[in-house]
């Protein structure tokens, strides 16, 4: 537990999964309108996010920031935690383009249960009830929300599969591993160093053409599209999102944000009723209503030490 306090960590961690849903309502309206490229929507958001973290970061955790930049190992941990950001970015895009957004979301999924099986190991226990039910709650929202009910909706080629099991991977990875340095530099500054590790990551592969060799493409944006590539998808999608679940994380443990973190495709079905216009089907019902659940669930169990 750390000094956040287990309320205002879970509060955090659901506002941060939530504006997640922001991020892909924006996204989906920009590649929609904009005809904006994956590739340009990753780089931007990362380096948007990285500036203002770092400004953050220059304005109030200054000496946090010299004594892990002090550190080598400190220095590689952090890195190493902004490569698994990136890669829990670019997994998906890549999951999404062997399978579908549908499938890809189910499989990314699977880090919650990744979480749970290592965490349970760590501590020679079984899942406690709650979580185990809060588990079920949060794998079947996410399947009637992806696929809506149809299993048909789900295509597995074998790539799409590996695409969507590192995904799931680089999820697990980058909330239980900092850990450690969360209770040693704090949170925030340790999320600030890694989203700009991870916002160089980001720009490198983009000006290098991407993982596919497509080459850098600029799209001129009007200035709502401006705006809600800087606001929605840069500051609100990514700053504040990963800001507030990663804190979030480091107050109620990885399985509880784990859990937490299955809220996203629930807030995206809402925004994108809300603005863009989308119906919201029996399933899309069936699985707030699950997703509810599994808040209360969380919300209601002691605080996790795993």
């Amino acid at each position: 537990m750390t000094r956040l306090g287990y309320g205002r960590g879970l509060a955090c961690a659901l506002a941060g999964a939530s504006l997640w849903g922001v991020s892909g309502a924006c996204a989906q309206f920009l590649l929609d309108g904009y005809g904006v490229t994956p590739s340009l929507v990753t780089a931007a958001r990362a380096l948007i996010a990285a500036a203002l973290f770092a400004v953050l970061l220059a304005a109030r955790h200054r000496r946090a920031v010299a004594a892990i930049l002090g550190d080598g190992a400190a220095v590689r941990a952090v890195c190493l935690f902004g490569v698994a950001l990136f890669l829990s970015q670019i997994t998906f895009a890549a999951s999404v383009g062997a399978t579908n957004a549908g499938t890809a979301t189910v499989l990314q999924s699977l880090g919650i249960v990744i979480i749970m099986v290592v965490s349970c190991l760590r501590a020679r226990a079984l899942p406690r009830p709650r979580e185990a039910a809060g588990l079920a709650c949060a794998l079947a929202a996410t399947w009637l929300i992806a696929t809506q009910g149809d299993p048909g909706a789900l295509r597995l080629p074998a790539d799409g599969l590996a695409w969507g099991l590192a995904n799931a991977v680089a999820v697990a990875f980058y909330i239980m591993y900092p850990k450690r340095l969360y209770a040693r530099f704090g949170s925030l500054p340790v999320v600030g160093c890694s989203m700009v590790a991870s916002a160089a990551v980001a720009v490198a592969l983009w000006l290098a053409g991407g993982l596919w060799g497509a080459p850098p493409a600029l799209v001129p944006l009007d200035a709502a599209g401006i705006a809600v590539l800087a606001v929605g998808v840069g500051a609100l999608g990514t700053f504040a999102a990963f800001g507030l679940y990663l804190v979030g994380v480091a107050a109620v443990g990885p399985v509880t944000g784990g859990l937490l973190g299955a809220v996203e495709p629930a807030s995206a079905t809402l925004l994108a009723a809300l603005w863009l216009g989308t119906a919201v089907s029996p399933a899309d019902a069936g699985g707030l209503v699950l997703m509810v659940a599994m808040i209360v669930l969380v919300s209601v169990a002691p605080p996790s030490a795993r």
